[in-house]
């Protein structure tokens, strides 16, 4: 069959495809059948002379890739020389076709994923097995594991749950790089190829499904991939809020009851009551101004106002739903007193038949009373829709809800209602659906974060004591400004007026805080300081938000990043709580930010989790300390260099005790589309967050033992100083860097609206972590993740050669490094260093060439030491079904590398006769003489111009690699 379906394929390919890898798996048929649709339809389109070129490319690449980790250069090389003599329209086609069979590839996977899920649950024999915790969290499979393997009671896990929260936080800087219109036409692709391979399908509906397979795949081939304008916040909070009414809306509530369904397996008799937060949604989609000159207070405004507007329509269409639902007569008299009161007061102008309808009820209690209620939805969505458009809406604000509250209280009545007259099967169906929905997500739909550097504080702070002439803020030491802070906040003056001098960035701070006064409260959720190092830090947007008139104070969040920050970041939260006002004003709870992505940059991957590690275990120490209750805001992105990774292995690694069922955690960019873009990944991610909170809350993994934390803290010593030798203290590295990726042409992507650095200049230190991950992502090579890890492990095992043993135990007993290695096993798996030397005969000089040499040398040897300690004869050993799925898509991306590095060379090639003729009238030395200078200027001139489809096929590939390596930042 599946030769059958590889027709369009040589022969000699046919040999290079892997094999099954297990009775269930249809990956190869799925992926065959989807690559033999796309090329009949490139034939159609561009005829046979560009698809055999497209085929021939497919086929030399494949036969480069077909040995692990070792490609045959001659063969890169001849598809380098085939790609460098297309005309530069075929060249277009060329790259958004590799990018269109990438984007198949992946779908196929996801398809082949939910078949052998299905199958699984199918075949599931003992519920309880015990390695089911490392590949999936099942819920049913939890909760079975926690009564027979670990004794905890039904009782026991009920009450975990009721007081268990995970809450979601959409982040503003997304990475997804495919365009949502095409992600729609993705969705159907999938649906298509799933629904063909059912078991009781007929032949008719089998041909009819291929040809909408067929038509799909052209319609998505015809969509432009390139977004032509940057986004604005707005537009990011829109594509993210669409997939709350597309996925999340309808699948929370289907989670819900299948968490009941779990309950009920073990035991328990009673359905989660309908307001515990077991997941919450949260968002930094304008609200996240660190950085971001493009969020300002007018954008926060709107996209709060845009969220209630969408929660309003969700409403009014529930309600409309639930109204031909709930068509009953009977009802208790509680709620025929609600609804005689509606009708009297509709019929006010009629006093005489006030008396007559006391005596007759309503015959559809329940209509007359969600009837009122979706007048009021009514006014609500109208209410927000005009202040959206205008500023201003003549429509009375009593004849709107404005909190939650108002709307659970009649729901509650028809709950109540339905339980009393016997009904209560009715209740727990889309009522309490509703219900759920309500509490889950309230008027503002999502929460929005906000999100500020602290420096901007500062100088707001300073600007005011300059103002009151009592001197310089930024001057005073930590415990001047901490006394100054807390005496202002035990007081009541107001610091300042309208005559308060200042400048564009601390108007900013200042109206930011007046629309988070202005707006409904529940529209925000955390007041997040970026760059946070001190208590005053904490201080002073507490002050800033009592001067600002914010009635409900934004609970403050400090983000501890870099890793000084972090090491510091226990003894900071101890001066904090150390203070009387502070501890009384968060009455028991504080939430702590750690980020992933700059920790990551500043020390490299191994040090910055280590480190993240043992400030979580001292922060609980503290907050412990001090009877506090402490949340993590863990701010991982998509990437392993940014903390990304599999959810249930990532919960389960975390330090015992630093959970114990409340988390917060970011989904960042691509993965938001692979958490939420259907309603069965929305399913599997509410179900993995809520089981492995639940199973590392009432069933810690275990603390490191002291021997291992000594080797740990070496290594991390050795990798952070190897790391930082080669990245902030060589002096060629940054040249190289900007040389040999694309990072300089990252923006010409437009898949976010904020600068792809906090300041126009600087090196490293100030380039965000997600073009700094981007670009060593594209050239395949991922220096952030794996630099630094080889001379750890080296310097380990030379140390003490009995190490290897203590890797072996490291590795099989805990969780965190098992999780640690793996996911960079993972990486050098998507790697090749032959790749990223190709990048640097086309695009480094001479002179920097022996650097790139040198890191290749580094990453051969990390890898070798990798598979010794991890006992693996091969990269991904232990995983035949990655292996497998980064098999066949070696092609396609390796094909893209080629074509972007010769793209690459061609555009800076024409940078140096674009800056050579800016300069043409200047002195001859201003002209740049380097690649690396000359793709510098024309990054500072977005309006270079270059040959016709260049700027196009660069993008391309771009969408193209991120795609196959299923990573971008």
């Amino acid at each position: 069959m599946m030769l059958q379906k590889m027709a369009s394929i040589d022969a000699q390919m046919r040999l290079l495809v892997p094999k099954r890898v297990s009775d269930d798996d249809k990956l190869i048929e799925y992926d065959a059948l989807l690559l033999d649709r796309f090329l009949d339809i490139l034939e159609e389109l561009h005829g046979k002379e560009l698809k055999d070129t497209v085929q021939d490319l497919y086929e030399l690449s494949g036969l480069y890739s077909k040995t692990d980790g070792h490609g045959d250069v001659e063969k890169l090389r001849q598809l380098a020389e085939m790609l460098n003599n297309l005309d530069p329209g075929v060249n277009i086609v060329v790259a958004s076709s590799f990018s269109h069979m990438l984007n198949l590839g992946n779908l196929a996977e996801e398809v082949q994923i939910a078949l052998r899920r299905r199958v699984s649950n199918a075949k599931k024999g003992d519920i309880g097995d015990e390695n089911s915790a490392l590949t999936e969290s099942d819920m049913e499979e939890t909760l079975h594991r926690l009564v027979k393997q670990l004794k905890k009671s039904p009782e026991e896990i009920f009450e975990a749950l009721k007081d268990q929260t995970v809450d979601l936080v959409l982040t503003a800087h997304p990475t997804q790089a495919v365009r949502r219109s095409l992600l729609q036409k993705h969705s159907r692709i999938r649906n298509c190829l799933s629904q063909m391979y059912q078991k009781d399908i007929t032949a008719d509906e089998k041909k009819e499904l291929d040809e909408a397979l067929q038509r799909e795949i052209q319609a998505a081939f015809r969509t432009d991939e390139i977004r032509r304008s940057q986004p604005t916040p707005q537009d990011e909070m829109r594509a993210g809020m669409s997939y709350f009414h597309e996925t999340i809306w309808n699948g929370l509530p289907k989670f819900l009851r299948r968490v009941d369904t779990a309950l009920k397996s073990i035991g328990v008799k009673e359905r989660l009551p309908y307001n515990v937060k077991l997941i919450q949604f949260s968002s930094w989609m304008g609200g996240d101004r660190d950085g971001n000159p493009r969020v300002t207070p007018e954008v926060t405004r709107d996209v709060c106002l845009l969220a209630r507007l969408m929660a309003a329509n969700l409403y009014f269409s529930q309600i409309e739903e639930l109204m031909f639902e709930l068509s009953m007569w009977r009802c208790s008299d509680e709620l025929k007193a609600r609804v005689l009161k509606i009708e009297s007061l509709q019929r006010k102008e009629a006093k005489h038949y006030i008396e007559f309808w006391k005596h007759i009820p309503p015959s559809e209690p329940f209509r007359v009373l969600l009837g009122d209620m979706r007048d009021k939805l009514y006014n609500t969505r109208e209410r927000m829709r005009l202040l959206l458009q205008n500023g201003k809406s003549d429509i009375p604000i009593e004849d709107t809800y404005t909190d939650a509250s108002q709307i659970l209280e009649p729901l509650e009545l028809c709950y109540r209602s339905l339980c009393e007259t016997g009904d209560k099967p009715i209740a727990d169906g889309s009522l309490l659906d509703f219900m759920r929905q309500v509490s889950c997500f309230g008027l503002s739909l999502v929460k929005l974060d906000i999100r500020q550097e602290s420096d901007r504080h500062t100088d707001v702070i300073d600007a005011i004591t300059n103002h009151l002439g009592i001197g310089s803020y930024r001057n005073w030491t930590e415990e001047q400004r901490q006394e100054w802070l807390l005496s202002e906040l035990r007081g009541k003056r107001p610091l300042f007026g309208a005559d308060l001098p200042t400048t564009e960035e601390i108007k900013d701070v200042l109206d930011t805080m007046k629309v988070v006064a202005e707006l409904p409260q529940d529209c925000f959720g955390a007041y997040v300081i970026s760059m946070a190092t001190a208590p005053s830090d904490v201080l002073a947007v507490e002050l800033l938000q009592r001067e600002c008139r914010i009635k409900k104070p934004l609970r403050v969040v400090p983000l501890f990043e870099k890793l000084a920050d972090l090491e510091a970041a226990p003894a900071a939260l101890s001066r904090l709580f150390s203070i009387d006002w502070y501890l009384n004003r968060i009455n028991g709870k504080q939430e702590v930010m750690i980020g992933y992505s700059d920790s990551g940059k500043d020390a490299g991957r191994l040090s910055a989790a280590w480190q993240m590690f043992k400030a979580q275990e001292d922060l609980v120490k503290v907050a412990k300390q001090y009877g506090v209750r402490l949340t993590m805001f863990h701010g991982r992105g998509g990437t392993v260099g940014r903390g990304g990774g599999p959810t249930h292995l990532a919960i389960l690694s975390q330090p015992p005790d630093t959970i114990n069922g409340s988390l917060r955690v970011t989904i960042q960019g691509e993965v938001i589309e692979q958490s939420f873009g259907e309603e069965h990944l929305c399913f599997r991610t509410l179900q993995r967050f809520t089981a492995a909170t639940l199973e590392h809350g009432m069933h810690p993994p275990i603390a490191p033992k002291p021997e291992w934390r000594e080797l740990m803290d070496a290594m991390a010593v050795a990798s952070t100083k190897e790391y930082r030798s080669i990245v902030f203290q060589n002096p060629s590295f940054v040249e190289y860097f900007r040389a040999a990726t694309p990072e300089l042409e990252y923006g010409r992507m437009n898949i976010g609206s904020r600068p792809s650095k906090r300041k126009p200049s600087g090196g490293i230190e100030s380039l965000r972590a997600i073009p700094w991950i981007f670009a060593w992502t594209q050239t395949r090579f991922h220096l952030p993740v794996w630099l630094g890890l080889g001379s750890a492990l080296k310097q380990a095992l030379q140390s003490d050669p009995r190490n290897i043993a203590t890797f072996r135990r490291m590795y099989n007993q805990w969780p965190f490094f098992r999780v640690t290695i793996d996911l960079v096993e993972m990486v050098f798996a998507k790697g090749d260093p032959r790749i990223a030397a190709l990048y640097d005969d086309l695009l480094v000089s001479d002179e920097l060439k022996p650097l790139g040499e040198e890191l290749r040398q580094k990453y051969n040897e990390t890898r070798d030491l990798l598979l010794k300690i991890t006992f693996h004869d091969e990269i991904l050993q232990g995983n035949p079904s990655l292996k497998q799925r980064l098999r066949l898509r070696e092609p396609y991306i390796t094909a893209l590398n080629v074509q972007q590095a010769l793209v690459l060379k061609k555009m800076r090639d024409q940078g140096l006769q674009f800056c050579a003729l800016q300069n043409s009238s200047k002195d001859q030395s201003d002209i740049p003489t380097t690649p690396k200078r000359a793709a510098e200027l024309v990054e500072l001139n977005p309006t270079t111009e270059f040959p016709p489809g260049l700027e196009d096929t660069l993008i391309l590939t771009m969408k193209g690699i991120a795609a196959g390596i299923q990573n971008t930042g």
